[in-house]
């Protein structure tokens, strides 16, 4: 049920939250601990993308801050990827029933698009690429598609880098306090998941119509 994901949200997310949104804190940490901070960091992102209900925006607004936009982006993509890998092994080992341990069947109904086995990939690779989209819900959801797990490894780190991209130059800017170019990145990416919203709700409802349809 999805009771898994809301008591890892409140024993393990919360705490991981407010730890990398403690900004000086948590650089003075990466400061303190060169090497391990770094792997802490992937497996901070791995986590989060396993329990899907965890928000991942704090994560890397907070590598950006702490290791520059650069490697905060290098680090973001590996973990997310690391994690998307993970989640789609796990559904494909264990199905459904998996699936169902963190979203409800309407939530699954909602990401039908992915099961357009003629568009599977352009379609995966665009809602992936779009800003505002549920990837982690769409990550789940691929591991119960025909989609190869080579192919979906490049879809799914490909495609995430510039919205990855977006928060972490603005949590690099806070760094550097630039706090206006901040601020101005920060609303452009609001208004771009806006966007992005409006879109993957079209999809959604053209791939519903579609269904009906047929």
């Amino acid at each position: 049920m999805v009771t898994v994901s809301a008591v890892a949200l409140v024993c393990v997310g919360k705490p991981l939250i407010r730890f990398v949104s403690d900004a000086d804190a948590f650089r003075a940490f990466v400061e303190k601990n060169s090497w391990w901070s770094r792997v802490a960091f992937l497996g901070m992102l791995v986590f989060q993308v396993v329990f899907a209900i965890i928000p991942g925006g704090a994560f890397e607004v907070a590598g950006g801050y702490a290791f520059g936009a650069a490697e905060g982006t290098i680090l973001s993509v590996v973990g997310t990827t690391l994690g998307s890998i993970l989640v789609f092994l796990l559904v494909r080992r264990w199905g459904l029933r998996y699936v169902l341990l963190f979203f409800t069947r309407e939530q699954l109904a909602s990401a039908k698009f992915m099961h357009d086995e003629k568009r599977l990939y352009l379609i995966a690779f665009i809602a992936f690429i779009i800003p505002g989209t549920p990837k982690d819900l769409l990550c789940y959801v691929a591991g119960l598609t025909d989609i190869k797990l080579s192919r979906w490894i490049a879809i799914t780190s490909v495609a995430r880098i510039p919205a990855i991209l977006i928060s972490t130059v603005g949590g690099n800017a806070i760094g550097t306090r630039s706090y206006v170019f901040a601020a101005a990145v920060f609303a452009i990416t609001v208004i771009i998941s806006a966007v992005g919203v409006l879109i993957y709700r079209h999809i959604t409802k053209e791939s519903t119509t579609d269904t009906v349809d047929d």
